[in-house]
């Protein structure tokens, strides 16, 4: 390591050549590295070897130190009288404003300033040095060795810093670019791509907090009259203006605290706190009336018109959303009928499927015990191999007075009542007892949010597994964000004892209800699945191919696996596969089947024309 050696007299450079240049048999470097360093594994310790430069002036050292570039000086001695030239002080401090981490010794018998002075122009004290005239030759010895080693781990040190801040800057960074592709996916997943309104997903959340509320309020669902008329006349673009325009219309028109969205197409949803029918309906055709101008779109002439379906939700009713928004569909398909360009509100007369609703209740209670029910097993695949690794249990109705009757109806009337409880376990029982049959995979069952809040739900599924004999990491609990937001804490704690205890966890419907980073990272998980519907628009929509994308590199950063559902294409499968999703499921590659079937299916493991699974490809005719 280089030292600076910076004094007039010729003598004073002879000296620090002694005592900083020992020859090859010169034991006292090593005697004195010894002391200050120590030895290792009985090994004599290596003399430090010195480069020293002379320079008989100040200006002079100032302008080696100048020109040193990469090669710096750890260590400069200076002297403080070296007329007739600049003095050490003056030294010191140009030698510090060219290179703040170099070590100053200034070397005096006599000076004319105090150190305090010296060390108010020379900068970081921590690096300025005295010794006094004459001088040791031990003492000159040590205080290099020390100095150009402390330089020699401080630039260590400043190097690994400015590395760490580099890479901590770059997790930054991707951590920024993480949370901005979030908050655009989850703006694309609950945003109408052409009005920017909140959509059908967004909707039924919002509309799910309303009826939670003790507020009466409004849903009004608009539909535009003649609107196929406009797009068959002036074309696609001027029907797509006119949806903006009326958007823009209503967002102004409701009432304060309302929300409006797009469900699709040409139809709009309202909600909006009222203080009874009259007064909804009131507001309802004030919205209408504005809807009803005459529009100028691309220089055409467009007359306006909507009709209304209305709902009035009494305060504390704790109705049911999707029952909500039925009705609301209903009043307006009667509007759409019989009273074109105005609003109708919902009657019970409208609605004979509520009957059946009671009845269906009713014949649920015996649908067990009368053998109506029973499992069918969708096969979940493997990215790159098409290996059959799960199965997701889903159950069938067959009712001996109704014929077939579909979970999306069934399931939610028990879920209003205890029978999805009774359900719920003989799923689980069946499931595990197919489960003992299958070579090896798993099996995904559904639990709904009634179910999941179930007092001791965990000792509940333990208790099950156990008396079946089967390992915990062969179920899989598939539950839906909309399960675990209402109490997220406990839900956070069941899921982390599940978990322990070697069950799998699945994130179902991803993308559709509340998801955000904070829910993955707070939730023990090892799967998403990614909704059906961003699967089906992947190909027509760019924000659903972005969507998919977002969810299959987030899931992979997380170290999670991604299951799409409803693969109905080849196009889809090669897609998925360029994505990354790690496993796929849907009618493309298996319906779902009868439990002897999936026994074959598993026992095959993989998808090929020799396998018995072959027949449910297409092109084997059965599928479709």
């Amino acid at each position: 390591m280089r030292i600076l050696i910076v004094d007039d007299e010729a003598g004073m450079h002879d000296s620090y050549r002694q005592c900083l240049s020992a020859g090859e048999g010169d034991g006292t470097l090593r005697q004195m590295a010894s002391e200050l360093f120590g030895t290792h594994d009985g090994a004599e310790p290596a003399a430090p070897v010195f480069d020293l430069v002379h320079a008989h002036q100040g200006q002079e050292a100032v302008d080696l130190v100048a020109a040193a570039g990469e090669d710096r000086f750890a260590v400069a001695f200076i002297d403080v009288r070296m007329p007739p030239g600049i003095d050490g002080r003056e030294t010191a401090r140009r030698i510090r404003a060219i290179d703040p981490d170099i070590n100053l010794v200034i070397v005096t018998g006599y000076s004319d300033y105090a150190p305090i002075e010296i060390g108010r122009v020379a900068g970081s004290v921590d690096k300025l040095f005295f010794i006094a005239k004459p001088f040791e030759v031990e003492e000159i010895v040590q205080t290099a060795t020390a100095l150009t080693q402390r330089w020699h781990v401080d630039r260590e040190l400043a190097e690994t810093r400015a590395a760490l801040a580099e890479k901590v800057l770059i997790l930054e960074e991707q951590t920024h670019e993480l949370a901005a592709n979030e908050m655009k996916a989850l703006h694309l997943a609950n945003h109408d791509s052409l009005t920017d309104a909140p959509n059908r997903l967004a909707f039924i959340r919002s509309l799910s907090g309303w009826v939670r509320a003790d507020e009466c309020f409004a849903m009004a669902m608009l539909d535009l009259d003649r609107f196929k008329l406009v797009n068959d006349t002036f074309g696609h673009l001027a029907g797509d203006e006119l949806i903006r325009r009326v958007c823009d219309i209503l967002q102004q028109q409701v009432p304060d605290g309302g929300m409006v969205a797009r469900l699709g197409g040409d139809e709009f949803a309202m909600l909006y706190p009222t203080g009874g029918i009259d007064a909804a309906v009131m507001e309802a055709e004030r919205m209408i009336h504005a809807c009803s101008a005459n529009f100028r779109i691309f220089g055409h002439s467009v007359q306006g018109s909507a009709s209304v379906g209305l709902v009035v939700v009494e305060a504390e009713s704790h109705a049911d959303p999707i029952d909500v928004m039925r009705r609301a569909d209903l009043a307006l398909n009667d509007a759409k009928k019989n009273a074109r360009g105005g609003v109708r509100v919902f009657d019970e007369s409208m609605d004979e499927s509520i009957r059946f609703r009671r009845a269906i209740e009713s014949g649920l209670s015996r649908a067990i015990e009368q053998g109506e029910l029973r499992l069918v097993y969708q096969p979940i695949v493997s990215r790159d191999t098409l290996e059959v690794v799960a199965f997701e249990a889903l159950m069938r109705w067959e009712s001996a007075e109704y014929g077939t009757i579909s979970p999306a109806m069934f399931i939610p009337i028990a879920e209003e009542s205890n029978l999805i409880h009774e359900l719920g376990d003989w799923v689980l029982a069946e499931a595990l007892t197919m489960l003992e049959k299958w070579p090896g995979q798993y099996v995904s069952v559904n639990f709904s949010p009634r179910q999941f809040r179930r007092p001791n739900f965990v000792g509940h599924i333990v208790e099950r597994v156990d008396r079946a004999g089967i390992s915990p990491s062969r179920l899989q609990i598939e539950i839906t964000e909309t399960a675990i937001f209402d109490d997220a804490e406990r839900a956070a704690e069941t899921l982390y004892r599940l978990r322990q205890m070697g069950f799998r966890i699945a994130l179902d419907d991803f993308g559709t209800g509340y998801s955000s980073l904070y829910n993955i990272r707070k939730f023990a998980l090892d799967c998403l699945k990614i909704d059906k519907s961003f699967i089906d628009g992947m190909g027509r929509e760019r924000e659903s191919a972005a969507i998919v994308h977002s969810i299959v590199h987030l899931g992979r950063a997380l170290g999670l696996e991604v299951v799409a559902e409803g693969v109905e294409t080849d196009a889809q499968v090669q897609a998925l596969r360029v994505a990354g999703a790690s496993h796929l499921q849907g009618y493309h590659l298996s319906r779902p089947v009868e439990a002897a079937r999936s026994l074959e299916i598993a026992t095959s493991r993989f998808f090929g024309e020799s396998d018995p699974v072959a027949e449910t490809l297409p092109g084997s005719g059965t599928y479709g």
